[in-house]
């Protein structure tokens, strides 16, 4: 009845630990939960609470329907269901669903937007790579610089 519990231990006290690497994880962030400062994630994070302050998450960050993150979020994937103020920088995939608020500036490979979703923000898509200074009448501004780095010349030159 108890056999399997036995070869269990043997193994986690040969130093072998019972969750692997590849195992994907998630942390989780409840409703009611206030983070002030700095989060640093190697997993994907799900914020149902409040963070004022900085996310960094090598992964996805999911902010649920309570969930709230004021400042700023650096990740690989993002999936906002409830609020969210600041900047974002999202290195591929940012889907904003029907029942999320985005304000601020963010940066992101792919954009998804559901209907319903608010999205007031200055975007930038493409990544950081692909980011350019445009001016308001869709020109380079002079001084800046192409996609290939080379100094872009006034419209018209």
């Amino acid at each position: 009845m108890f056999g399997n519990n036995k070869k269990e231990e043997s193994k986690s006290k040969g130093g072998v630990s019972s969750a692997s690497p590849s195992t994907h994880s998630l942390n989780s962030l409840v409703k009611g939960t206030v983070v002030d400062g700095s989060v640093k994630a190697e997993s994907d994070i799900r914020v149902d609470g409040t963070i004022k302050g900085k996310l960094n998450c090598e992964a996805k960050v999911i902010i649920g329907p309570t969930g709230f993150v004021e400042g700023e979020i650096k990740c690989k994937n993002a999936v906002v269901e409830g609020r969210f103020e600041g900047v974002m920088i999202v290195e591929e995939l940012l889907n904003v669903r029907e029942s999320a608020q985005v304000k601020g500036d963010v940066t992101t490979g792919k954009l998804i937007v559901q209907p319903g979703g608010v999205f007031n923000v200055t975007c930038n898509m493409g990544g950081l790579n692909q980011k350019m200074n445009i001016n308001h009448k869709g020109f380079q501004q002079e001084g800046t610089k192409d996609a290939k780095g080379k100094e872009a010349k006034p419209a018209g030159v």
